[in-house]
């Protein structure tokens, strides 16, 4: 067995009003996504999305089923994204093989038995995937940076210049609920998602990634009139339940995953939130 998955629990959010920074950090943030020859997650009561991360050393590393799931294997009755932030590998999806660049994605639908992580050839491998509830088999597809649909967003002057790649979303590959894609921040930016907005139809989930060892960004979490915040690090993930905002600044710039899944696929389904009205 080289699978590990937590769960965690729903929040109420007048509970989490009364959280110290501890209990804060531990029912929202996910530290340890990455260890040599493990698959690790989090289940999370969430709209049943589990946040996870793959990194085959010196063996393979088949998709097992886990005890949450009962269920035959693990694609029984869901799908799964996967976006390598690693060096290239190959990933084999019912014996057809999948070459995946740094920052490209492959999503496998509802059905698919036999899932198996490659080590890398050419570097470190560290592959981050969401997985959701499904109800239909999608084929399989793989989406690269070229393939994405690209919006780019904000400004230098304030701090938010940023380009969105959304990689696995239904403009690009059917799913079921399941959504995924990468924001880059530029070089003198460090503020992502702003303004803040909710979306009560969505739960997210946030991966952070390209920082440096010695930086790190402060995520904002909670109701828009009681904010909170996490700090996070290179390769760690945060929970962000429908009803919190999701947003970040770092002490450089940066680049992060989001992943959604839940009541629709409408990317643009959100109640923003103006900076003047948080608190």
């Amino acid at each position: 067995m080289h699978t590990f998955i937590e769960t965690r629990y729903s929040n109420h959010p007048s509970d989490v009003k009364s959280y110290d920074t501890s209990t804060l950090r531990a029912h929202f943030h996910i530290d340890s996504l990455f260890s040599a020859d493990q698959i690790n997650g989090v289940y999370t009561l969430n709209d049943r999305l589990i946040v996870g991360g793959i990194q085959p050393v010196s063996k393979a590393l088949a998709l097992e089923t886990v005890d949450q799931l009962k269920s035959e294997f693990f694609l029984e009755r869901r799908e799964i994204g996967i976006i390598n932030v690693g060096a290239t590998s190959v990933i084999e999806v019912d014996g057809k093989s999948y070459e995946l660049a740094n920052k490209e994605a492959l999503y496998i639908g509802q059905g698919v038995k036999d899932v198996i992580f490659h080590p890398s050839k050419s570097g470190d491998t560290f592959l981050y995937f969401n997985s959701a509830p499904a109800h239909h088999a999608y084929p399989t597809k793989k989406v690269g940076k070229s393939d994405a649909e690209v919006v780019t967003l904000g400004s230098l002057e304030n701090s938010n210049h940023r380009t969105i790649y959304k990689l696995l979303v239904n403009s690009v590959v059917p799913t079921c609920q399941l959504q995924m894609g990468m924001t880059e921040l530029k070089p003198g930016s460090v503020w992502n998602t702003m303004p803040a907005h909710t979306h009560d139809r969505r739960m997210e989930a946030y991966f952070y990634f390209d920082l440096e060892e010695d930086q790190a960004v402060c995520h904002y979490m909670g109701q828009p009139e009681e904010t909170r915040h996490i700090w996070m690090k290179n390769h760690q993930a945060v929970i962000s339940p429908p009803w919190s905002i999701h947003s970040g600044a770092g002490t450089s710039n940066y680049t992060f995953i989001w992943g959604m899944a839940g009541e629709n696929l409408d990317y643009g389904d959100m109640d923003i939130v103006a900076p003047t009205a948080l608190k």
